[in-house]
């Protein structure tokens, strides 16, 4: 692929970015290869970078909650169930449809062209690939490589408007696999401030 611009590049990334107030209700289930556990989970996504994610097993047993803003989390609870679940933010976005935009300063490749977007993106030791694609059956596909190796996997089914339908992240050094299937994904009006609260311990 050519290299291409930073901005250009984000505004790419930007027909995936989340505009307004957004929840979205799902079921998850994670496989390890020696246990397997579900539940159902939530997402609050307020445009264009924030998100409150929550989940909980079977019968509402063994939450677990995250703040991110961007790539970066705000706060996490507990941390260990979040990063054993999912290995990196940009990989839970993408479960969501959503294309991270690359940070000033990285190495830029990209191209478009019969109705697909590629882009990879490549920060110190990180890098970052997606493959966006429209047609009968729209999906992202997002890789995360750290010094050569794959760290995390995402393949994302779409609907006609880009959202996610479900998704499935592999975590080949485990191996995991933690899959989403979307139940409602629905817009709502400002959310109140106790959203981005964490809960009490």
């Amino acid at each position: 692929m050519p290299s291409i611009s930073v901005t250009e590049a984000r505004s790419w990334a930007g027909a995936t970015e989340p505009a307004g107030h957004r929840v979205i209700r799902f079921r998850w289930l994670f496989n390890d290869g020696q246990a397997s556990i579900g539940g159902q989970g939530s997402a609050h996504v307020a445009g264009p970078d924030s998100m409150r994610f929550d989940i909980s097993g079977p019968f509402g047993i063994g939450g677990a909650a995250a703040m991110v803003v961007g790539d970066r989390p705000r706060w996490v609870q507990p941390p260990e169930i979040i990063a054993r679940l999912i290995p990196s933010y940009p990989l839970m976005w993408a479960m969501f449809g959503v294309i991270r935009p690359p940070p000033v300063g990285t190495r830029v490749r990209g191209k478009q062209q019969a109705g697909v977007t590629a882009l990879e993106w490549t920060e110190g030791t990180d890098t970052l690939r997606y493959r966006l694609g429209a047609g009968d059956a729209p999906a992202l596909q997002t890789q995360w490589q750290r010094a050569g190796v794959t760290m995390g996997v995402v393949e994302t089914r779409l609907d006609a408007r880009g959202a996610p339908v479900s998704a499935r992240l592999t975590v080949p050094s485990v191996p995991a696999r933690l899959d989403i299937t979307i139940v409602v994904d629905s817009t709502a009006g400002v959310f109140p401030a106790a959203v981005w609260i964490p809960p009490a311990p």
